[in-house]
């Protein structure tokens, strides 16, 4: 189960705690904010933050392999989810570059096959504008996941479709289509299997070594991190393996956190790329493109360049301040979206900006005010899933949220009816009656109304 608007980076400050500021840089206090994340299981992984260029902090957290207590370190490959468009996003620069693609080509140029094909240009593709439909959203991706496939199967899964809306009209969600459709531009432009192209077009010239595009290789690469996700509200179990060729061009890259700097710095200060390309990277006139998102951040007082990515077993986070010279990432082999809340806090804290510290409640809730929480919920239709049904289910000491389709997110206690959804990483309270009885939930900014019995 996804909730497509988590994708975007929206900083929610959710867990109570006294807000601290530092008045400079301070590694110990970063180790010390980053432990409490480490310790409850909902972050293991690397984590590195430059400032003017170098490296201030790094530091690797938790288990590569937990079955074999092999831990993360410096040259751990993670895989990095939607933050592998940045990447996609700069093979096709480089062939515009060389002539060999110009941005306002056409997709029927290319790949007639497309739905709307004769509409649709590189640059929508580019920038999420293209309106194609999600295949993560047909009814048989799961199916598609256990597959080998190629840019060409992901392409035309989606054949005989409607677009969703006129290309280039707005963005609408994050559109993985559109990086199968990029992936299968590059390997006909090239002659190469995408991963080539990529290693060709972009990994060498830039010089990162420990990076590359997954494609199901019969000999995978060394140091790679085995992905968890969290079982319960406590536990971690290994995630469900997938062909990562499945996500080709739109979630298919590994790399290392000392690869990822590197790659921000090339790409913004580098020459890799031209100038117009660069440009076309860093424009802010529309907030998505290229495998980034670009707007003002007013907690940070300026543009805010960032992008975070959750695959199974996998979740990432990159944020880059120009004006301050400051690039953080994170990279974890946990699913879990508190790396984006991580990322921002870090930012934060090594600008001697205020930050919140992770508290849960201690001690837990016991099994009888658990059970006191239990209720159906009705959200509207601007719901992450419209109109969806969500039921809070206490068994034990541990309190889930329930989805329509079947999937289960288990809930942290904060303070009393107050969570924080350990999945997504997403406030949750639940607000009562007179009686104590519960009316309506509160997920995120939204408002579901309990549930009456027929």
């Amino acid at each position: 189960m996804s909730l497509p608007r988590l994708a975007t980076g929206i900083i929610v400050i959710l867990l109570a705690g006294r807000s601290q500021a530092q008045t400079k840089f301070n590694a110990a206090a970063m180790d010390a904010y980053l432990q409490p994340y480490v310790r409850t299981g909902n972050f293991a992984g690397n984590v590195l933050v430059e400032k003017n260029g170098k490296v201030v902090f790094e530091k690797a957290y938790g288990f590569a392999d937990r079955e074999h207590h092999i831990r993360n370190t410096s040259a751990t490959r993670f895989h990095i989810a939607s933050m592998s468009m940045q990447f996609t996003a700069a093979a096709v620069l480089r062939l515009v570059d060389a002539g060999s693609i110009k941005l306002d080509d056409h997709v029927g140029d290319f790949i007639p096959g497309v739905p709307g094909a004769d509409k649709i240009t590189v640059r929508d593709l580019l920038t999420e504008r293209s309106g194609l439909p999600d295949i993560n959203a047909l009814p048989s991706y799961n199916d598609v996941l256990q597959h080998h496939q190629t840019p060409a199967s992901l392409v035309a899964k989606i054949e005989g479709q409607p677009i969703l809306f006129q290309p280039g009209a707005k963005f609408l969600h994050e559109e993985h289509s559109a990086y199968n459709v990029l992936a299968l531009i590059v390997e006909k432009k090239t002659g190469l299997p995408f991963a080539s192209a990529v290693e060709r077009l972009v990994l060498r010239p830039m010089g990162l070594t420990a990076s590359g595009v997954d494609d199901d290789s019969a000999v995978p690469a060394a140091n790679m991190a085995k992905g968890y996700e969290p079982e319960g509200t406590y536990g971690l179990k290994p995630a469900n393996p997938i062909h990562w060729s499945a996500k080709a061009g739109n979630a298919s890259m590994y790399t290392t956190a000392g690869d990822e700097a590197g790659w921000v710095g090339t790409l913004f200060h580098g020459e890799v790329l031209s100038a117009s390309s660069r440009a076309a990277v860093l424009d802010t006139s529309q907030k998505v493109g290229y495998g980034w998102f670009r707007n003002e951040n007013k907690r940070f007082g300026e543009i805010a360049y960032y992008m975070n990515g959750r695959a199974p077993g996998f979740a990432s986070f990159i944020l880059h301040l120009p004006r301050a010279r400051i690039t953080v990432v994170l990279l974890s082999n946990l699913y879990s979206s508190a790396t984006t809340r991580i990322g921002y806090d870090i930012a934060a804290l090594s600008m001697g900006l205020p930050y919140e510290p992770l508290h849960f409640r201690d001690p837990a809730p016991t099994p009888a005010e658990l059970k006191t929480c239990e209720g159906k919920f009705q959200f509207g239709v601007d719901f992450y899933q419209p109109n969806a049904d969500v039921v809070l289910i206490a068994k034990g000491r541990e309190l889930s949220l329930g989805w329509p389709d079947g999937s289960v997110s288990p809930l942290i206690s904060v303070s009393q009816d107050h969570f924080v959804d350990r999945s997504y990483w997403e406030e949750v309270k639940i607000e009562r009656d007179a009686n104590g009885r519960p009316s309506a939930l509160v997920y995120d900014r939204f408002q579901g109304r309990l549930a009456r019995p027929q």
